[in-house]
C-alpha cells in the first residue's frame, strides 16, 4: 500500500519544528514531524530560560533582531502564563565597563524598540539602599532595572508540539530520518523507529535539526556547498542559592560579553552563558573546565560571597547552530533566524539556521509564508492570539488559579500543586479531575511526583522515558536522590510499550 502524502515533513523535534508544525497543521496541513531523540533533547532545552529581546544585541546593531523578540515577549506570555512569566533584571554599573550613559541609552531603547503593555519600565537602582545590591560587592553602588521573561523551554516545546498533535499533526519521537530521496514533485524519507523502517512521501521538506541541518542536507546534496552552519556552544550552572528575591542579574564581564544569574528551581541559581566553537567530533556538548571556571570567575567579580566548583549542583551545555556570517568570534555571530529556500532542484526544501526561543512562533509563521505558494494557504498570523495548552487564563491570574485548584484538591501538597499550576496550567484540572484522595495521585517517588503526572507525561507529552520526566518535562531530577530516580526509571522499565493518544 501506497504511504500517505504529506504537505510537509519536517526533521527536527527541537522548538523550531515544532513551532513549524504546529502553525502548519493549524492551517489544515497534513503534517509530519520526526525527532531522532526526544523533543527538545539538545538545544532547545539547553538555553538561558529568557523570553527576551537579547539586550546585549542592540551593541552589534542588530535593531531588526531585538524588535521582533521585543514584540513577542508578549506575546508569548498570553499565550502561555503557567510556563512563562514577568522577570526584572537588575544591571549594576560597574568602574571599567560600559558607562552608565550608554546602559541608560541602551535599557530606553529597549523599553522602546518592541512595546510593553504588561511589562513594567526600566528604573534605576541605588545598590547601596535597595535589598537587591545586597549578595553584591560594595564597590557596586548604582545601577538598571529592566524587565523581560522567564520560560520553562523545553516545556514550551512539548506543549507546542501537544498543540500541533491536537491539530492534526503526526509527531514521532525516537524517530530517525535515515535516508532521503529528492524527486521533482516530492520527497521520499526513510524512517526508522522501533527497529522498523517505513517510508514516507512528502511534497516539501523542512530541515530544522537543529545542529545537525547540514548532516542532513547532505544526505540529499552531495555537491560540498550545503555547510552553512557556525557551531557555538553554550554551558550553564546550577549552583546553591546565592541570593533571596525573584529578581535576576546581568553582569558585565571583562571580555565584553554579559552573564545571567537567575533564582533557579526555588533553591538554586542559573548561570550562563558561555560562547564557544564546538564540533561533531567532540561527540554530546557538556562543559569544560575552562567554562567552569569562566563561569565561576566572572559572577564572582559581582557577588560578595565567591561561586565555587563546590557549590556546582548541575551543569548542561548546547550547540547553537548558528549561521555562518563568518563574523570574527563566537559571540558576535548572528542570533537571528535565516532561511535557505531551494524550490529549484526539485521538490521544494526549506532549512533553517539559527533562531532563538523568543522568536520562534515568528519563525514558524515566516516560514509558512516562505512556503505559502506552494502550501497554497495564506500568510496569516493565527497563532498570535492562541493560547498554548494549559494557557487559557490572564498572565497575572497565576495565584488565582493556584488558590482556585487549592481549594478545590485540599488533600494536595501547596507546594506539589503549585508546581502543578506551573507546569500545565488550567490542564492541572484535567489532570485531577477524577482524583477524590491522595492515594488517587498512585505512586509517590518523591520531590511531589505521582504517578498520575507521570501517566499525563506518557499519554500526552510524548514523554517515554526518566529522563524525559525528570530533565526535559520537569527539573524534578534536580531535587531527587539517585534512590528516587531510579524508581522513575523503573516505572518505565515495567512498561512493555509506553501508549500515547495521539498517532504512532
Amino acid at each position: 500500500m501506497t504511504a500517505a502524502m504529506y504537505d510537509l515533513a519536517i526533521i527536527g523535534g527541537g522548538i523550531n519544528g515544532v513551532g513549524i508544525a504546529r502553525d502548519a497543521a493549524g492551517r489544515g496541513l497534513k503534517v509530519l514531524l520526526v525527532e531522532r531523540d526526544d523533543l527538545a533533547s539538545h538545544t532547545s532545552s539547553a538555553s538561558t530560560k529568557l523570553v527576551h529581546g537579547g539586550l546585549r544585541y542592540l551593541e552589534h546593531y542588530e535593531f531588526n533582531l531585538v524588535r521582533k523578540a521585543l514584540k513577542e515577549r508578549e506575546v508569548l506570555l498570553r499565550a502561555a502564563p503557567h510556563i512563562i512569566w514577568p522577570m526584572r533584571f537588575v544591571l549594576p554599573v560597574d568602574k571599567g565597563m560600559r558607562p552608565a550613559w550608554l546602559l541608560r541609552l541602551g535599557l530606553f531603547l529597549y523599553d522602546h524598540l518592541g512595546g510593553r503593555d504588561i511589562l513594567p519600565a526600566t528604573s534605576n537602582v541605588n545598590l547601596r539602599t535597595d535589598r537587591r545590591g545586597d549578595p553584591l560587592q560594595k564597590r557596586l553602588k548604582k545601577g538598571f532595572a529592566y524587565s523581560d521573561c522567564w520560560v520553562e523551554d523545553a516545556r514550551l516545546v512539548s506543549l507546542t508540539a501537544r498543540d500541533a498533535a491536537e491539530r492534526g499533526a503526526d509527531i514521532r519521537t525516537r524517530a530517525e530520518c535515515v535516508a532521503l530521496d529528492r524527486g521533482s514533485d516530492h520527497w521520499k524519507l526513510k524512517v526508522r523507529r522501533h527497529g522498523a523502517v517505513t517510508t514516507e512521501r512528502a511534497n516539501i521538506l523542512v530541515n530544522a535539526a537543529g545542529p545537525w541541518v547540514d548532516p542532513v542536507t547532505a544526505m540529499y546534496d552531495q555537491s560540498g556547498n550545503a555547510a552553512k552552519l557556525r557551531l557555538v556552544k553554550g554551558s550553564h550552572i546550577v549552583v546553591k542559592r546565592k541570593y533571596e528575591g525573584d529578581h535576576s542579574y546581568i553582569f558585565q564581564n571583562r571580555d565584553g560579553r554579559i552573564i545571567f544569574a537567575i533564582p533557579y528551581e526555588g533553591d538554586h541559581t542559573l548561570i550562563g552563558t558561555t560562547d564557544e566553537p564546538w564540533s561533531y567530533a567532540e561527540g554530546p556538548a557538556k562543559i569544560s573546565d575552562g567554562e567552569i571556571d569562566y563561569l565561576c570567575d566572572a559572577v564572582s567579580e559581582y557577588f560578595e560571597v565567591p561561586v565555587d566548583r563546590d557549590d556546582i549542583a548541575w551543569t548542561y551545555s548546547g550547540v547553537r547552530p548558528l549561521f555562518d556570517d563568518h563574523s570574527r568570534t563566537a559571540a558576535t555571530v548572528t542570533r537571528d533566524f535565516v532561511f535557505d529556500y531551494d524550490n529549484q532542484n526539485g521538490a521544494p526544501v526549506l532549512s533553517i539556521f539559527g533562531g532563538k526561543i523568543t522568536t520562534y512562533r515568528v519563525l514558524a509563521v515566516q516560514a509558512i509564508r516562505t512556503l505559502s505558494e506552494v502550501l497554497e494557504v495564506d500568510g496569516d498570523d493565527w497563532t498570535k492570539e492562541a493560547h498554548l495548552p494549559g494557557g487559557d487564563f490572564p498572565p497575572d491570574g497565576f495565584a488565582a488559579l493556584a488558590d482556585q485548584f487549592a481549594s478545590r484538591w485540599t488533600f494536595v501538597d501547596r507546594a506539589t500543586l503549585h508546581r502543578l499550576v506551573r507546569a500545565y496550567g488550567t490542564d492541572t484540572a484535567l489532570i485531577l479531575q477524577d482524583v477524590k484522595t491522595i492515594e488517587g495521585l498512585g505512586q509517590e517517588f518523591g520531590a511531589g511526583l505521582y504517578e498520575i503526572e507521570i501517566q499525563w507525561l506518557v499519554d500526552r507529552e510524548f514523554a517515554c522515558s526518566a529522563e524525559d520526566v525528570l530533565w526535559r518535562r520537569s527539573k524534578l531530577g534536580l531535587h531527587m536522590s539517585e534512590a528516587e530516580q531510579q524508581a522513575v526509571a523503573l516505572w518505565f522499565d515495567r512498561r512493555q510499550s509506553p501508549k500515547s493518544t495521539f498517532p504512532d
